[in-house]
């Protein structure tokens, strides 16, 4: 009974353990996807503001809220190019790692044209404007760079499957076509000499092969026609349509 009482309690025990389990991987997916999504409505917001920012403020200010909308939108597309591509092509992982490593710096002149929009002299702004422009453009066209080589190395993959596919299919489809009849090879005039010697071992009329009695010696059997299949055994797919009995209207 003891036995019993120790097995239950074990089983108890597991399956309480299990239940914490899954409730903390709920939690923390919860917790991810939540995340995920205040951290979208920030950058929707901080975008939108930087575009209304750009319209609304000519002049170096606009400038540098222009500076840092396009350096936010090239960074976030490769990074999504990279990071999405990467678990089908290993070979991605150092393309990665340099594009963090341009992240930081990507951040750090993010944080530096970010404290700008608020600078209350002018000509100082104007004054950094021709550093910022160099630095966004360095970063902008390193980032561009590492996105396009993937998504080049992606198209050519893509190409490389299509046509080993359209040579397979090629293949296949002489396959399925082996019933095709080949050109008849030259047959050799008959001996006399055999000839007569088989028409005396059969012996009378029927033994010489009377027109209509059956193929010549030394042809083989006339090829069967190939006839289509009975429609009851051809397979229906989704975008054929239901054949219809004889007799209905």
């Amino acid at each position: 009974m003891e036995a019993v009482a120790v097995i239950v309690a074990l089983i108890f025990a597991a399956l309480v353990a299990l239940g914490v389990f899954a409730t903390v991987k709920t939690v923390r997916a919860v917790k991810r996807g939540v995340d995920r999504t205040v951290t979208q409505a920030r950058r929707t917001v901080e975008d939108t503001r930087l575009k209304a920012r750009t319209y609304a403020q000519p002049g170096p200010a606009g400038e540098v809220a222009q500076l840092r909308l396009s350096l936010r939108t090239t960074m976030r597309a490769t990074q999504e190019a990279l990071r999405g591509a990467a678990p089908e092509d290993p070979s991605l992982s150092e393309a990665l790692a340099l594009f963090e490593r341009l992240s930081e710096h990507g951040h750090e002149l993010d944080d530096d044209l970010r404290r700008l929009e608020t600078e209350p002299n002018k000509e100082r702004l104007a004054a950094r404007l021709a550093e910022l422009r160099e630095r966004t453009e360095q970063i902008r066209s390193s980032a561009e760079e590492l996105r396009w080589a993937a998504q080049d190395r992606a198209r050519r993959f893509a190409d490389d499957d299509l046509q080993s596919l359209g040579d397979q299919i090629r293949m296949e489809a002489g396959a399925l076509r082996h019933w095709t009849k080949e050109p008849d090879e030259p047959v050799a005039a008959p001996d006399p000499a055999a000839g007569s010697a088989a028409g005396g071992a059969a012996g009378g009329p029927a033994g010489a092969g009377a027109p209509g009695a059956g193929p010549a010696a030394g042809q083989g059997p006339e090829p069967r026609a190939i006839t289509g299949r009975e429609p009851w055994r051809q397979p229906g797919y989704s975008w054929q349509k239901t054949r219809r009995p004889e007799g209905t209207g």
